[in-house]
């Protein structure tokens, strides 16, 4: 396998977005995300999305052309059409009228509709927590979880994403998971690579436990913790959907295939101040503190640093060449 610079993984990603119908600023800003998730060990958020970006750039299904729009209905509430584009540049429109919001008002909304999948939700909340605000934010995606003891599926994996500041231009905590038990990219990679999953990770279309990828992916993923995992995926959907103007899980198309409906997912984020609190500061401190008397503990994100080169497989680096043309 070939070790490659993140700086050149995000040259080749705008290359070949732009190749496949992106404009420039859009593509840089997708490709950064790409770049990023590859740094920080996320490969199912990195180059594995990378040829369905370029796929649906060709057959329509993601605008790589259009002006996300942003609006403030009201002091605390940001609104963005992302108009069937991506999330990441949608993102990018919309977060210095969410920080200003925020500023104002102590706490504010971040709500976009209409978008492509955002893939890693941590990318976006870490760009609001380096802001020095705190960062909550959920999505959700096509549907993939049957509630508790059914088998027809209803929500997607719909992740969630916190990010702390440290104060300092920094983050003293990311934490950004799916719902579920684990991701679905996780099931379609052990299904590619031929090899069984855990049980617990999913059930067939029956509603069994499998461990065959192939029956959970005709089945349907297991929330995490059971129903305590399902009520945080509901209430992800509930303001995914209901918030943002995007689809239900139930009515989103597979977010891989190259042609079909667009998306039309939605991202919800909550910004808050700390500096609304005079006891913030002290607060994290003391409990950065107990968890650093343990032996093994950490702080989810803390400390993480970001590699500025890493090893990729050789087929996915062909790809990558022949989508960008480099080859």
């Amino acid at each position: 396998m070939p070790t490659i610079s993140i700086a050149q993984i995000e040259d080749l990603s705008k290359a070949a977005l732009m190749r496949h119908g992106a404009v420039e600023w859009i593509a840089a800003s997708v490709a950064h995300a790409i770049a990023e998730a590859e740094a920080g060990g996320n490969k199912i958020c990195g180059l594995y999305y990378l040829e369905s970006y370029c796929l649906q750039l060709k057959s329509g299904r993601v605008n790589g052309a259009v002006q996300p729009e942003v609006r403030r209905p009201r002091p605390g509430t940001v609104v963005v059409d992302a108009r069937d584009g991506f999330a990441q540049p949608a993102f990018q429109c919309a977060l210095p009228e969410a920080i200003r919001a925020t500023r104002e008002n102590g706490t504010a909304s971040l709500a976009i509709g209409h978008s492509h999948t955002c893939t890693s939700l941590g990318y976006f909340t870490a760009q609001i927590a380096r802001e020095g605000l705190i960062a909550f934010g959920m999505t959700n995606a096509t549907p993939v979880v049957a509630p508790p003891g059914g088998n027809k599926r209803v929500i997607g994996t719909n992740p969630m994403s916190f990010a702390v500041p440290d104060q300092q231009g920094g983050i003293a905590m990311l934490f950004d998971q799916s719902t579920t038990a684990i991701a679905m990219g996780k099931i379609t990679m052990a299904k590619a690579a031929g090899m069984p999953i855990p049980e617990g990770w999913a059930v067939d279309k029956d509603g069994q436990p499998t461990t065959d990828p192939s029956a959970a992916l005709e089945g349907s993923l297991v929330s995490s913790g059971g129903y305590k995992g399902w009520g945080f995926g509901l209430m992800a959907e509930i303001l995914t959907a209901g918030m943002t103007g995007g689809l239900c899980s139930q009515d989103v198309a597979a977010l891989k295939a190259p042609n079909g409906a667009p998306h039309d997912l939605g991202q919800y984020y909550m910004l808050i101040d700390p500096g609304v609190s005079d006891t913030f500061g002290a607060r994290m401190a003391r409990i950065a503190e107990g968890v650093a008397a343990n032996e093994e503990g950490r702080i989810p994100g803390q400390g993480k640093v970001l590699a500025t080169e890493v090893m990729i497989e050789d087929a996915v680096w062909e790809q990558v060449q022949d989508l960008s043309g480099a080859t």
